[in-house]
């Protein structure tokens, strides 16, 4: 859609989130009062975005031949200057709404977002040439060459500037030269750097995420551990952080890059947990079982999921981060990313690109068409194929040679007629494996042109150097078959640029199905797997007498792509893309309970006269357990016990006569008898269907006509499938039956239990009466209507008729970590102030007929409160069941001593500032409030018991 400047309307904000509205002609709203609808829909608001961009830069490219001479990213341009301030504001005609109702038009600049780059190493090398004097260089690497065509920003780049600074006169110098390229160095020191970036980074994360495994620890120095290096990785995270915070701004988009830089993300959002931060991995992520290997691994997962957003090349890539946080750390997987108790870090694949224009147009340069002349003189007659590669070992630089020499072999007609060029920059020169792989391809290659060579050509040129720019291009323009064999790469920008460079000779590229480039330009390139000499030598047959129109085809496809998917579109899109994630987290953070605040919990608690705790049990009065069951985890589970930490105050608030406390859970009566029977207060088993005060018999609150028959049928469905799941388990209780897989791998559970689910709803339970109550890693079936909620009535009779209160309850704190089915019992409580005074409570209760539910309560979020009312009651009958099993005594029925409604109208005198629900690590929830974990329980009910 073509967007003329007339069309436009931008409504700018202030805090520069570029969340702008933009009008047009064929966009919704009204054109003459330039003020569109707010785009509601994520998607609207990344189109609209992405309309703005366009427009944009469209009014920018306007302005290429007056700001030619200024511009630092032109391939022509003096590269003393990176990034350029003075066109870092862009004038652009805007409509203003006039008092009459029209478009008034006016000039004014929109300031650039300011876009904080933090990498490891700075895009400049620095060189000492006096104590208060430094010469910079720009630097090479892929990540340099995407983010110095990125002109959408107000650019600043932090990281390392790669030498050591131990005086602060020379930090002084080196921070004042950096500042006029908008650089800011971290200063660190050698030891750092030796732990940090030579021991942790290259030595153990590199490799990892390449698929090379870790090393031994003990061919480690004595000085250095996977622990010391870890310290140190922290450490100069940091100092990283320290660095960030100083610069920061509000409104900056702070993007961290690589895996230098995990650690990152955590310690800027514990300064600042509204800074916008996204992290961009350039290496690929491993699958989650390579992944599991490195030590502190959960440490760096969570420490990158403080990101707002997180950004890998390819699907595949952020498949294996969501896998792993999954498998490693317990956490839900969706397909936005992963979700840690509402807590949502978007996990999305942007794949880098290049600045296309910059080669496209250095082509067109004097001294690349001399050079290209050059190159077709020196090799005329023949077919140049292309390599250029670092050094390294996962770049398959001898698998690329070894396939070459395979296809000399195979076809001898080609040995005169084909070279390969093989541009090998050297890399880590210092390491004992790198020393050897340099060696290992030398000796390949002179055993190759030593076989094939004649006096006057050989078939292999062997370059352990870089190139300049405009040599690269000239090169990249007379090759006809490009080759990367990476054995692992992120991207490999190499093949972009080859592609960039192709417009007249449009040569085939044969690409390794291990580089990420191969998702992207898979349709054009010939994909290979590198580890298969033969099929790499069949490739490069085919490359060779491939037909002209073929190739050109496959060019086309891949010009496409390089030159529309750029390096300013993919920071572009990931900055938009980090906006609207914040604006999303806010919309969902709204819907998240605030924090219980404590001090005002204690101090009403304080000021009430009579008390009601009720309190769940599982992850609410238990110890924290590891949710992926080590260490004993999945042992404790199955046999819950009463958090040590609880057992004195727990006493104490127990022993106030002002306070009744009802531990309501869903577990069975005799592990609630377990842990309980030495303290005053009220049970609840089985989400209240039993009942009793420590001290007294169980009573039944099932109505009569309850009908149990289903449980052994599911019960053998439960049965059939812990026993094909491994580490899953079921608990039959007297009203329900659970089946629960939360230490079973997190997959295979997922399926067995949607397999289980279809099993339940076509036999078992399909002409029944029944709840299946879903829990995040557990099924359930339960009878219609059996809730915590639904029985919270019947207990608050029960206890009534059983405490003989003198005074209503003024004050009710729920705590627990309760299922969604269950949460009723949060809105049960929900109160409204009063519209007539409460009715003073009788001291003697006559016995009626039959109790009801209690009254004195509000209208609740789920539905208008007779209509629960009515619902419960029929539930609220509670007669003796003589057929039901019996633990540990007879059951003592509810039936003595009813209460009418009228009279338990007045149980309840409930100021809304005197109720307090919290849930316990869920924090979607229906709850006022939220703790973090059970440790927060156990400090609260502390302060409790010590107020």
């Amino acid at each position: 859609m073509s967007i003329s400047p007339q069309d436009i309307c931008i409504l700018h904000n202030n805090n520069n989130n570029n969340l702008a509205l933009l009008q047009t002609n064929g966009m919704p709203g009204n054109k003459y009062n330039c003020s569109p609808g707010t785009p509601r829909t994520r998607l609207e608001r990344l189109l609209r975005e992405r309309e703005l961009r366009k427009f944009n830069k469209s009014l920018s490219d306007t302005e290429t031949d007056q700001l030619s001479a200024n511009d630092p990213f032109s391939p022509d341009a003096d590269t003393s200057i990176w990034f350029n301030d003075d066109d870092s504001f862009e004038t652009i005609s805007t409509g203003r709404v006039s008092s009459d109702g029209g478009c008034e038009r006016q000039d004014f600049r929109v300031s650039k977002q300011r876009l904080l780059v933090v990498a490891n190493r700075l895009p400049v090398s620095a060189v000492r040439r006096g104590e208060d004097s430094w010469q910079l260089e720009l630097s090479v690497g892929g990540l340099v060459r995407a983010l110095l065509g990125v002109k959408e920003f107000e650019t600043r780049w932090i990281g390392w500037a790669g030498v050591n600074v131990p005086d602060e006169v020379g930090q002084k110098a080196l921070a004042k030269a950096l500042a006029e390229k908008r650089c800011i160095p971290v200063f660190l020191d050698e030891e750092i750097v030796h732990q940090y970036y030579n021991g942790y980074c290259n030595n153990i994360l590199w490799p990892l995420f390449h698929y090379l495994g870790l090393p031994q620890e003990d061919r480690l120095a004595t000085t250095r551990s996977f622990q010391s290096q870890f310290d140190a990785y922290k450490k100069a995270n940091q100092l990283f952080a320290d660095v960030v915070n100083e610069h920061y701004e509000e409104g900056d988009v702070v993007w961290c890059h690589d895996y230098h830089l995990m650690f990152l993300p955590k310690c800027l959002k514990e300064r600042n947990s509204k800074m916008k931060v996204g992290w961009f991995l350039h290496t690929p992520f491993p699958s989650s079982e390579i992944h599991r290997m490195l030590p502190c691994r959960s440490e760096l997962l969570r420490s990158v999921l403080a990101a707002d957003l997180v950004g890998f090349h390819t699907y595949d890539y952020a498949r294996h981060f969501v896998s792993a946080c999954t498998r490693i750390l317990g956490l839900e997987g969706t397909p936005e990313g992963v979700e840690d108790q509402g807590k949502l870090t978007r996990v999305a694949a942007f794949p880098i690109g290049i600045d296309s224009d910059r080669f496209i147009q250095a082509i067109e340069l004097p001294q690349v068409q001399d050079h290209m002349k050059e190159l077709k003189e020196r090799f005329a007659g023949r077919k140049v194929m292309l390599g250029v590669d670092r050094l390294d070992m996962i770049k398959g630089i001898p698998q690329k040679i070894l396939a070459f020499e395979k296809f000399l072999e195979e076809n001898p007609d080609w040995r005169d007629k084909v070279v390969l060029l093989q541009i090998a920059v050297p890399t880590r020169t210092d390491v004992p494996e790198y020393q050897k792989l340099t060696s290992q391809v030398h000796e390949i290659v002179g055993r190759i042109n030593g076989r094939f060579g004649t006096l006057t050509a050989v078939p292999i040129h062997h370059l352990d150097r870089s190139l300049d720019f405009h040599a690269l291009c000239a090169l990249y323009a007379v090759t006809d078959v490009a080759l990367v064999t990476s054995l692992r790469d992120g991207m490999n920008l190499v093949s972009y640029e080859f592609v960039a460079c192709q417009a007249s000779k449009k040569g085939v590229l044969i690409l390794s199905e291990f580089a990420g480039a191969a998702q992207s330009l898979g349709a054009g390139a010939i994909l290979v797997n590198p580890w298969n000499v033969t099929e790499v030598a069949s490739s490069i047959s085919y490359a060779l007498n491939m037909p002209a129109d073929e190739r050109e085809k496959r060019h086309h496809h891949n010009f496409m792509h390089v030159t529309t998917h750029t390096s300013q579109e993919w920071a572009a899109t990931f900055v938009s893309e980090l906006n609207d994630t914040i604006v999303e987290a806010q919309l969902r953070t709204i819907q998240i309970p605030p924090m219980l605040p404590v001090e005002v919990a204690v101090d009403h608690y304080l000021k009430s006269n009579n008390r009601l705790l009720i309190l769940g049990f599982n992850a609410t009065l238990t110890e924290p357990v590891d949710n992926l069951g080590r260490k004993g985890s999945q042992i404790k589970e199955l046999e819950p016990k009463l958090h040590p930490d609880l057992q004195e105050p727990l006493k104490k608030l127990c022993d106030d006569p002002k306070t009744t406390i009802v531990v309501l859970s869903g577990s069975d009566r005799c592990v609630l008898d377990d842990n309980f029977g030495d303290y005053n207060l009220w049970l609840a088993a089985e989400n209240g269907m039993f009942l009793r005060v420590t001290g007294g018999d169980w009573m039944t609150t099932m109505p009569e006509n309850l009908n149990m028959d289903w449980v052994d049928s599911v019960k053998h469905v439960f049965e059939y499938f812990t026993e094909r799941t491994p580490r899953s388990h079921f608990e039959l209780r007297e009203t329900s039956v659970t089946w629960n897989y939360k230490y079973a791998d997190v997959e295979f559970g997922r399926l067995q239990a949607r397999d289980l689910l279809q099993h339940l709803w076509t036999g078992p339970i399909s002409n029944t009466s029944l709840d299946v109550v879903q829990g995040s890693r557990s099924v359930e079936v339960r009878s219609v209507g059996v809730t915590k909620g639904a029985a919270i009535d019947r207990i608050l009779g029960e206890m009534v008729h059983n405490k003989g209160m003198k005074e209503p309850i003024d004050y009710v704190l729920c705590i627990g970590h309760f299922l969604a089915k269950d949460e009723d019992i949060y809105t049960f409580f929900e109160p409204e102030l009063p519209s007539e005074a409460p009715a003073p409570l009788r001291s003697h209760v006559p016995p009626p007929p039959v109790r009801t539910s209690i009254s004195k309560l509000p209208v609740s979020k789920s539905g208008s409160k007779a209509a629960r009312l009515n619902k419960q009651r029929s539930l609220s009958t509670i007669e003796r069941n003589t057929n039901y099993p019996v633990i540990g005594g007879g059951l003592q029925s509810m039936v003595t001593d009813r209460m009418s409604m009228q009279e338990g109208a007045s149980v309840l005198d409930l100021q809304a500032d005197n109720y307090f629900s919290c849930s316990v690590a869920r924090k979607r929830s229906n709850a006022r409030y939220l703790l973090g974990s059970s440790d927060d329980v156990v400090k609260l009910l502390r302060e409790l018991a010590e107020s």
